[in-house]
């Protein structure tokens, strides 16, 4: 069943944490959109995913491009459909619906703990989709290491 992971960054990056999901996904072969509300943000990550790690090779590309369908990790504007894709993450507040979390394997929603407004747009995220019967689990990195915090069947 379809579940959203909700990410409450507190240590690390959103790069970075986007880096270790999106690495253990492309382990599994799925494939994932990433999706976000700021260009200049999805061209950092962009950038991030290249440079992060010397010793690994993580296949993505910005929308846009002239091989998007080949993507295995397609980083795009938060209107980019989902169909086709086994995951979705969003970032920087980027939108989730409950027929986007059907549609797909996995959901993750990444937010910056050290941000009011980040949040408590989370927590409306949070009750939308538990709301509308999406099953969800909230993770935090507060103590330094992640812990599953919260869960709710839907």
């Amino acid at each position: 069943m379809s579940r959203v992971l909700f990410y409450h960054l507190t240590h690390n990056s959103a790069e970075a944490t986007a880096a270790t999901l999106l690495t253990k996904a492309y382990e599994r072969e799925m494939r994932v959109l990433v999706r976000g509300r700021d260009a200049d943000r999805l061209s950092r990550l962009d950038t991030s995913l290249w440079t992060m790690h010397d010793d690994a090779f993580l296949p993505h590309g910005l929308r846009g491009g002239d091989f998007d369908d080949d993507q295995p990790i397609l980083i795009g504007p938060e209107d980019t459909a989902v169909a086709g894709y086994g995951a979705v993450m969003c970032i920087d507040g980027a939108g989730v619906t409950a027929n986007d979390v059907s549609l797909v394997q996995r959901a993750w929603i990444l937010f910056d703990g050290r941000d009011p407004n980040a949040v408590q747009h989370a927590r409306g995220q949070w009750k939308d989709l538990t709301g509308a019967g999406v099953p969800a689990e909230y993770w935090s990195e507060e103590s330094g290491r992640w812990e599953k915090k919260a869960q709710s069947d839907g």
